[in-house]
């Protein structure tokens, strides 16, 4: 009798199973799981980021097209997400030692549509404000998704990736401030 290797998704699987603990551990303090909780509720089908474009293109009328093109990227991107989770149909984390603070917003978890949108807006709208600064919301909600159960470390890095790369493009076609 010969033994058995592990195949490697079996393997990727007990890694990713293993990080999303190690990081609800990490973050076991109330006050961690309030911030997690809080940034996945404002991040709630991008509309966060949303009315943060709108707002920029009210306040901004001299970039105003320019504002309204990165909100339509980031509702872009949102929206390419949630096709890619109905394609690809990976399930959320279901391992019961994971705590899950939120109801799912659906069955699907890759990519994450919460760190698609939150890259996008971060890539488009750090030209428009002259600032990096928005880019540090991107490890804080793919985090928060992490830390709240609902999704595996690359749940949220696919969707950081789709999102930053649907950010550049629209930054590419968006002039910055002069």
């Amino acid at each position: 009798m010969t033994a058995r290797r592990p195949d490697s998704r079996g393997l990727f699987a007990d890694a990713e199973v293993a990080a999303v603990l190690r990081l609800q551990a990490m973050a076991a303090r109330p006050a961690a799981w309030r911030g997690a909780l809080l940034l996945s509720r404002a991040g709630e089908h991008a509309l966060g980021w949303v009315a943060l474009g709108l707002a920029g293109a009210a306040l901004d009328a001299r970039q105003r097209r320019s504002w309204l093109r990165a909100t339509a990227a980031v509702a872009g991107a949102h929206a390419l997400s949630v096709g890619l989770k109905r394609l690809v149909r990976r399930p959320r984390p279901s391992d019961p030692r994971i705590l899950v603070r939120l109801a799912p917003p659906g069955r699907w978890g890759f990519p994450s549509s919460h760190a698609a949108s939150t890259a996008a807006a971060a890539v488009a709208y750090s030209s428009l404000l002259g600032r990096r600064l928005p880019l540090a919301s991107i490890p804080l909600m793919m985090a928060s998704r992490v830390v709240v159960g609902l999704h595996y470390p690359s749940d949220v890095l696919a969707g950081a990736v789709l999102g930053g790369a649907v950010g550049r493009w629209a930054r590419r076609r968006t002039p910055g401030r002069s």
